[in-house]
This record gives structure tokens, sequence and C-alpha cells, in this order.
């Protein structure tokens, strides 16, 4: 999505309950996956799906295939199409104009929401810095950052994952309670980037169920074959199946792009200027959609890309951590030495880190393909770019997200349609944590980490992730970090702020 002027933001309602069934069972007892907040690649399929059905003529033709191997036969269309999201969004006063809505992200996994308790004012009951406050009013949430990497020497004393340098502490003490507050505001995200701790408005988190409501219902299994009930296989079997029902001010916000090299730009021809339907998930549910052209810059945080920005380390190096607003595959890779491909567990770890040593393995300097460059040419450029002299040293990640879906028969490539690959994600919210050589290459790998790049966030440049990266995987904003600190401890490292203004 380098084209500013054909990125479009596509405002989803739903017209009734959405259902969501991934390619786990549905049998009994068992709901299957079906009402959770939909993954970048439902929403990319739906699209997909919906200029098909428009019946549009004239566009480029691709060849179908993966892993380097693709047929001779150019069968494929709407290869061009890029999404990124859904993402929650609040209609503040029932109207969308950009001054009157809340975009909403998955809180960071180093946060914590806290609630001011009597007598104390947010994080101070457990020692953890105060957001700053005006006598005389009331007390708000405070988005805190509670979690930080220890400095030591963890690999010689403790099973840390390899190639992992320092633990991630949590700064609160021990406890079975969890804040319901997954989602956070675009407005409170940027605060969170460019502070440690962060007075919240309301409005500014919200859980689960102040966005949308869980129903489910118990129905009976129906032979696919015959279209009957209570016969054959069917007989006398149920299932449960779970619906997502958005709050009445929630809409869902997609940003895509699909510029065809004969047709032009698709979005505009599919959506135009008034609100179209289009089937969204499974069950043939429908939401109506809206166009509208992207705000400039984009209603998402936009990463910290400056060299006093980062904070610097008592050995000499940057800290730079990296945080997934959206979730991220990273497939096991595995050796192939007539490629010079090397082994790569994948995972958690992204496939552009070395498993070995940590260093990553990202190009600095300019990477884009050039008007009119062979592609060839582009790749042998890019070779010949040196790498960025930074190096992941710890992480925070979440049990992972099961990516799978439910494929139609066709006559292409799954004739008998059924489940589709399983992949495991990171979850959006995830912070890996990064040591960079010098501030120089702070800001490169800021720049090649950040979802807007070298941008102002006028446009989507990065997507980390390894798959699906087209259909709005791996986008990820960059924040700065310091070592936790023991109190009456002086053998821990601290973390030396270049910028007067920053509050550590």
């Amino acid at each position: 999505m380098n084209h500013n002027n054909t990125l479009h933001l596509i405002i989803l309602q739903p017209t009734d309950v959405l259902f969501f069934r991934d390619g786990r069972p549905m049998e009994g007892s068992l709901a299957g996956h079906t009402a959770a907040w939909p993954l970048p690649n439902v929403i990319n399929h739906a699209f997909h799906a919906a200029l098909h059905r428009a019946g549009l003529s004239n566009v480029h033709l691709h060849r179908h295939g993966k892993s380097g191997e693709y047929s001779d036969d150019r069968d494929r269309k709407f290869g061009c199409l890029t999404t990124a999201g859904p993402f929650p969004l609040m209609l503040l006063n029932g109207e969308p104009p950009p001054d009157q809505q809340k975009l909403y992200l998955p809180r960071p996994l180093d946060t914590e929401v806290n609630t001011p308790q009597k007598g104390l004012r947010g994080g101070e009951e457990y020692g953890l810095p105060r957001a700053s406050s005006t006598p005389g009013t009331e007390e708000k949430p405070t988005l805190t950052v509670t979690h930080l990497p220890v400095d030591g020497n963890w690999r010689a004393t403790s099973s840390l994952p390899q190639p992992l340098l320092y633990p991630v502490a949590n700064q609160r003490p021990p406890t079975k309670e969890t804040s319901p507050k997954k989602w956070i505001s675009s407005q409170a995200y940027q605060s969170y980037l460019n502070n440690s701790a962060t007075q919240l408005e309301s409005n500014d988190s919200l859980s689960d169920s102040e966005i949308a409501e869980l129903e489910s219902t118990i129905g009976i299994a129906i032979d696919p074959a015959t279209g009957t009930t209570g016969h054959g296989e069917t007989e006398g079997k149920l299932y449960i199946a779970n619906y997502l029902r958005l709050r009445e001010n929630f809409r869902m916000a997609v940003f895509a792009q699909a510029i065809d090299k004969e047709a032009g730009d698709l979005i505009h021809a599919l959506f135009k200027d008034e609100p179209q339907s289009i089937i969204v998930g499974g069950q043939q549910r429908l939401c109506t959609a809206q166009r509208k052209n992207a705000p400039q810059p984009l209603p998402l945080p936009i990463g910290l890309n400056k060299k006093e920005d980062f904070n610097r380390l008592n050995d000499g190096k940057y800290a730079v951590k990296w945080i997934l607003l959206s979730p991220a595959i990273w497939p096991e890779i595995p050796e192939n030495q007539s490629e010079s491909i090397k082994y790569h567990p994948g995972g958690w770890l992204p496939n552009w880190v070395c498993p070995e040593t940590g260093h990553v393995l990202l190009k600095a300097g300019d990477t884009d393909r050039k008007p009119g460059e062979r592609r060839d040419d582009w790749r042998k450029r890019v070779r010949e770019l040196p790498t960025i002299r930074a190096r992941l040293v710890a992480a925070l990640v979440p049990k992972p997200l099961v990516v799978t879906g439910w494929a139609l028969p066709n006559d292409v490539d799954r004739p008998e349609g059924g489940a589709k690959s399983t992949h495991l994600a990171v979850p959006a919210g995830a912070v890996y944590y990064f040591e960079a050589d010098s501030a120089e290459d702070a800001v490169a790998l800021a720049h090649a980490l950040n979802w807007h790049g070298e941008t102002a966030g006028t446009s989507i440049k990065n997507r980390r992730s390894t798959l699906l990266g087209e259909k709005g995987f791996g986008l990820g904003v960059c924040g700065t970090w310091q070592f936790h600190r023991t109190n009456g401890s002086d053998h821990h490292k601290s973390a030396i702020n270049n910028n007067p203004e920053r509050k550590p």
C-alpha cells in the first residue's frame, strides 16, 4: 500500500450477528472458534469474494501456485488486493466523521490498565511511575508499563530459549487477576509509545464485551450431500454455534487497496460512493460497507523513528521494542543447501531473526523496488545492502492463535473443499525487545519494522509476517524500553535517556 490516493477506509456495519468458522470441529459440545474478533484473513477473503461476485471485467490474470512453483495458466484474479484490519471503530455521536470516532487496537502485552484505589494514584499501589494529574481533579485509570527485561547472565542459569538473553519480568506482585480491558484506543496507544504511564479517558480502554456480545444457539446437523436432517450420519446430531453481535455504536474498520494493472482501482469500482452489501464470514451473514478515502495520516499509532527517541543503555546499545498491531505467522523453514537456505524454527521467532545469534537479518537502506526495475536486478541490489546491526534480546509472547478456515470446492486446486492448512500465529500485542549497535541502526530498525516505514503514517509500508502479509498480518509499531530496576541493586543496567523531554 504505497499509493496514498488509492488507499480506502471501508467501514463495515453488520446487519445481524456474525459467524466466523475455522477448521475446528463443531460437534456435540464443541462450538469451534466461531465468535472471536475476526482475523485479518477473514475480511480479506470477504473482499476477494465480493470482487468475484461483482463481475468486474478486463482485469489482470495471475498464475496460481505457491512456494515458487507456478502453473503456466493465468486464471487467478485480484492478486493485487491488500487489506489491513479489521479494527473496532467506535462512533462517538452516531456519525462516522474522523473527529467523531475512535479506533481500537489490542492492548500491548507489557502493559496493564490500572484503576486507582482510594488514596492512591494509578499504578502507585505497585510502586510504578504514575501519570501526572491536576490537583482537585478525579483520578483516572492509567495505562502503565508493567513488564521489563531483566539484565543478567540468564543464558547460563535458566532455560531461556535461544537466542534470547534476558527474561521479561512483571513489576507487579503476583496475582491471579487479569485486566479485562483488552483494547485501547489509538490515541492511548500513541501516548503509551511516548511515555511509560498514560492517563486514560473512560472510553480509551475497553473489554471484549463492551465492543460485542456473544450469542449461542443450538442447531440440528444437516447432511451437506442431501440437505436433509435426521437420517444417516446426521441422525440425532446437534451442534452449538457462537455468534458475534457488535454493539450499536461499533463498526469494523478495514483499510484496503487493489490497483489492477488493467482495470485500475478495484476497491472504488466495487464499493463506489454508496453503501453496498457484502457477505462477511459464514452462513451468508451481511454487512453494509461504506467506502471513504483513508484519512491522512492513517488513524493508527505512529512508531518512534528518530535518534533521540530511543533509550541508550549503559553498554552503548540503543533500546528498540516492536509491538504487533496484528497477528504474525512465521513458519518453520526447512534447510535447502542447493538454494543456500538455512533451517529456521519459526513459531514465535521471526524468520528475519537469526535463530542462533538473534541478529536481525533485515537490510538497511532503500529496499523498495523502483519503477521499471527488473525483479532479478532488484533482488540483487537488496542482497548487497548491509544488514541492520541489531539483535533480539527478549520477547513477551502469549499463546498462539490458530489460523485456519474452511474452503468450498473449486476446480483449480481444491476439488473436494474442506479445512484449510492450519498455522499458528503470534497474537497482536506481543512485544519483541532489540538492542541496536548505534542510534543510526535503531532508526534503521524502526524504519524496517514500523508499519508506516519512513513515512509520517500516510501509507502502509511494512508487513513483517512471512505468511499472509497481504491480508493484514504482521503490522507493528516501535517504541523504546529500559531494564527492570531492582531496589538496592547496582549491577543491573539502567537506561540513559538522550531526550530530555522524555520521561522514563
